[in-house]
């Protein structure tokens, strides 16, 4: 009978140790799928974030395409560039503003009333207008002069740029403008350098208009997100 029980009991011992080692299996297992799974939704994320992007930077490089179709035979008179950052710019000082003035010169007028109307007309066109989440009207200085006084006197200019650009508007632009549209004086916190390092002066003097897209919001938030994650 001793000899049973011992039997009984050596059975009870090792029917104990397989359903351990099947818990733990188990448990193993769920921790394998639960892992695939996060690794899946990573991703899917990164799949669908990589769709974004190029989404939007597709509508940005369209729109650069556009703007210098649109403006490619008036840069030149104008003294104007474009870059793939959708920043025109115009950097023919003598012509824009008297030395340490806000007034616009007749010859700037001039080309505002060409260049204004027509780069609304192209920022407006469907595919294009509700990407937009900031036009901006930037004045610069160079670095002669005090730090301050060059803030003030840019943003005076710029303030003189945008109110003259709202004038040349009929009221329904002016609507759509309003939410968008801004004038930033700079100062001389942005320079322009020569090849050799130095600052260049007269480029440094300059007014630039820039579009800011969903391109730039969801880049911001994207890296922000991943930011976020990484700390987690």
């Amino acid at each position: 009978m001793k000899k049973r029980h011992i039997e009984y009991e050596g059975r009870e011992e090792n029917a104990f140790s397989l359903s351990t080692g099947d818990l733990m299996a188990g448990l193993l297992f769920i921790f394998i799928l639960l892992l695939m799974g996060a690794l899946l939704q990573v991703q899917k994320n990164a799949e669908q974030d990589e769709e974004i992007v190029k989404k939007y930077d597709k509508t940005k490089t369209q729109l650069y395409i556009d703007l210098q179709k649109e403006f490619k035979d008036d840069l030149a008179t104008w003294r104007a560039t474009i870059d793939s950052s959708l920043c025109i710019r115009f950097q023919e000082p003598s012509m824009l503003f008297d030395e340490g003035k806000q007034e616009l010169k007749p010859r700037f007028k001039e080309i505002l009333n060409d260049f204004f109307p027509r780069y609304i007309a192209v920022l407006k066109r469907p595919e294009y207008r509700d990407n937009i989440v900031e036009i901006r009207i930037e004045g610069h200085t160079n670095s002669n002069g005090g730090y301050y006084s060059n803030m003030e006197l840019s943003q005076d200019r710029t303030r003189s740029v945008l109110q003259y650009c709202f004038g040349l508007m009929p009221p329904n632009d002016i609507i759509w403008m309003k939410k968008l549209v801004t004038a930033n004086g700079l100062s001389s916190s942005h320079l322009i350098y020569k090849k050799n390092g130095e600052e260049d002066k007269f480029l440094s003097r300059r007014v630039e208009f820039r579009v800011r897209t969903n391109a730039e919001k969801q880049l911001e938030d994207i890296a922000n997100k991943r930011l976020i994650n990484k700390k987690k």
